[in-house]
């Protein structure tokens, strides 16, 4: 991707234009961003997908103005008719079980892959919506079939509806208003006030999400990360061990010794300055599938052929590492830099994938095996 070439996705901004002006600063509505757009999925595989105990969905009613959330699988009887107001369907991580939603996905990978999350496919009858609200990342809300309402607004007055199952602004104060139509997109900011209502039923609304980490969040993640990869020393190795010659009689016995804090800091200190902890950590993090991901066997990979991760898996590099679903792997020289642009590509073409070592090979294969990569003959 060309990050310099002004694309109609981004309203004639390149996308690093579109990064420097608009990413995480003010919403943008573009017109006709995707022109021709078709749904990833149609109305009966979606409802049919909602099905499945693989799949995270949501069903929001606000019949006779009472709002009700449920959480799936749904059975075809247990979703509204198509013709009844007021209702909407949510299916997270579409991408994960569609290849044409996987596909719209990457259009969007001018922003880092550790920060893009998923696609979500939000279905509405007439005057169906989720009330307005704010979310914590950035979103992109692709209109795929049909026209939705949406007001739009910086939010000062965070309170929310009290007693409800969903997080709905109680004073929104909407700043614009504007109608998608299939093809157009709205940018928003974080916490950047919405409310979108279905127009005309038979809505569907691709929403391009992102990770947004809190510190404390993150924080609690790495430390487990990096103490389950602590490793015990070898028998014999010599490692500091906590001591206090001299130290003298207490009073009081219960008190924690300073002495003994100061030790647990340096312990600490010293596992966290290790050069490779955090990177290491954070790439592990950052690319374990989502809790119902489930890979299946693969094929192994024929000489020859070209390489391609599957939708589901998750690849992201720095100078030193590769990480893929959850593992981290030290790579250099040639094999590191082609598995660099396996993971930025997302694909490596069969004459590139020939260079890789026997070493880098024999991993590959395990990659293939476990079905986190397919090998593809080209024509």
């Amino acid at each position: 991707m060309d990050v310099h070439t002004p694309t109609p996705l981004l309203g004639g901004l390149s996308p690093d234009r579109f990064m420097r002006r608009h990413w995480q600063r003010k919403p943008l509505v573009i017109r006709q961003a995707w022109p021709d757009v078709r749904p990833p999925i149609d109305r009966a595989a979606l409802f049919d997908l909602a099905g499945s105990e693989d799949v995270e969905s949501r069903l929001l009613t606000a019949f006779d103005g009472r709002w009700q959330l449920r959480h799936g699988p749904f059975s075809r009887r247990q979703i509204p008719s198509p013709s009844k107001a007021g209702w909407t369907l949510l299916v997270q991580g579409l991408d994960l079980h569609q290849q044409a939603a996987h596909e719209m996905l990457q259009r969007f990978r001018f922003v880092p892959e550790a920060r893009l999350d998923d696609l979500m496919i939000s279905y509405a009858s007439e005057g169906g919506g989720v009330g307005p609200h704010l979310d914590s990342y950035d979103v992109f809300l692709l209109q795929v079939h049909g026209r939705r309402r949406w007001r739009i607004g910086p939010v000062r007055d965070r309170s929310l509806v009290p007693g409800l199952p969903v997080r709905i602004l109680a004073n929104f104060e909407p700043t614009e208003e504007v109608v998608l139509e299939p093809g157009d997109m709205l940018y928003l900011p974080p916490l950047y006030g919405h409310d979108g209502i279905a127009e005309g039923g038979d809505c569907m609304t691709c929403s391009i999400g992102f990770r947004a980490a809190t510190a404390t969040g993150l924080a609690t993640e790495l430390l487990h990360q990096i103490a389950d990869a602590v490793e015990p020393p070898e028998p014999g190795a010599r490692e500091p061990i906590y001591k206090d010659p001299g130290a003298p009689a207490v009073t009081e016995p219960g008190r924690l010794p300073a002495s003994l804090v100061d030790f647990a800091r340096d312990s600490l200190r010293r596992v966290l300055d290790e050069p490779d902890a955090l990177p290491r950590a954070l790439g592990e993090l950052m690319t374990e599938p989502k809790p119902r991901v489930v890979f299946e066997p693969g094929e192994p990979i024929a000489p020859g052929q070209a390489l391609v991760l599957d939708r589901r898996t998750r690849m992201l590099h720095d100078d030193r590492h590769v990480y893929i679903n959850g593992e981290s792997f030290r790579a250099g020289g040639r094999d590191a830099r082609l598995l660099r642009e396996l993971a930025d590509a997302r694909a490596l073409p069969a004459v590139q994938a020939a260079r890789f070592s026997d070493e880098a090979w024999g991993l590959l294969g395990d990659w293939a095996d476990a079905g986190w990569l397919h090998g593809r003959d080209e024509a």
